[in-house]
């Protein structure tokens, strides 16, 4: 059974507590999880997320949920309604964002590129309706936290998403501007060593989310390649 098949158990979770009530609904709907199935956590922490950031400033925009489809791009029609009751019953839920911000970071203890994941599918839906506005930056900034993240590692994961307005390659690195170029060098083959596919695929993030991944590791290059060529300049070497 595919990780959105699944979500049809799942969704009965909700009605015994939240996230970890939906894991337990899908245990109920005959098979078990394990850590062949995380796939299932984190799709349902997407989901839910996604709902609370999509009244994050008391709306929902249609670019919004066109953002959410997109995120969900290779889930088969005859799935999609799993997917969208998990997503509407997050939304109706009285409990606030914390609570289920706080339950992932249960779920995915010291997997922080499953965390960081679910940060990128949040971003892509706030800026679906440009610009990300000041509740939705809170908003993710609080949920960041939640997930354990420092300001200095929200700051460069809002900077791979938001790099035409902060205009800063060296943050989207995790950098202060002008670091050494052997440094930036360092932290740019880790940055795409954590993002890529194969790994974050080990650490639980289902297959058909990695187009997020991939745009993320575009701009990660694309970030690189900027230092490297202002590198050569400084050092006045022909580009």
């Amino acid at each position: 059974m595919s990780t959105w098949g699944k979500l049809a158990g799942a969704s009965a979770g909700y009605l015994i507590g939240g996230i970890i009530g939906a894991v337990v609904g899908a245990v109920a709907g005959h098979y078990v999880i394990d850590n062949d199935d995380e796939d299932v956590a984190f799709a349902i922490a997407l989901i839910a997320l996604s709902a609370k950031m999509s009244t994050a400033d008391g709306k929902m925009s249609e670019k919004e949920l066109l953002a959410f489809k997109d995120i969900l791009s290779e889930v088969p029609d005859n799935e999609l309604k799993n997917v969208f009751k998990i997503y509407n019953l997050a939304r109706e839920d009285t409990a606030g964002y914390e609570a289920y911000a706080q339950q992932i970071s249960v779920i995915f203890k010291d997997n922080t590129e499953v965390l960081e994941n679910v940060l990128d599918g949040l971003f892509h839906i706030a800026k679906s309706d440009n610009p990300v506005n000041k509740k939705e930056v809170l908003f993710l900034e609080r949920v960041a936290g939640i997930f354990g993240f420092t300001s200095a590692e929200f700051s460069r994961i809002r900077a791979s998403h938001m790099g035409s307005e902060i205009d800063d390659p060296w943050l989207v690195l995790g950098l202060d501007s002008g670091t050494n170029i052997n440094i930036a060098q360092k932290a740019w083959k880790e940055l795409v060593a954590q993002n890529h596919p194969d790994r974050l695929i080990a650490k639980g993030v289902p297959k058909e989310l990695l187009g997020m991944a991939n745009e993320k590791l575009a701009i990660i290059n694309s970030a690189y390649d900027r230092i490297v060529k202002a590198h050569k300049m400084k050092a006045g070497t022909e580009i």
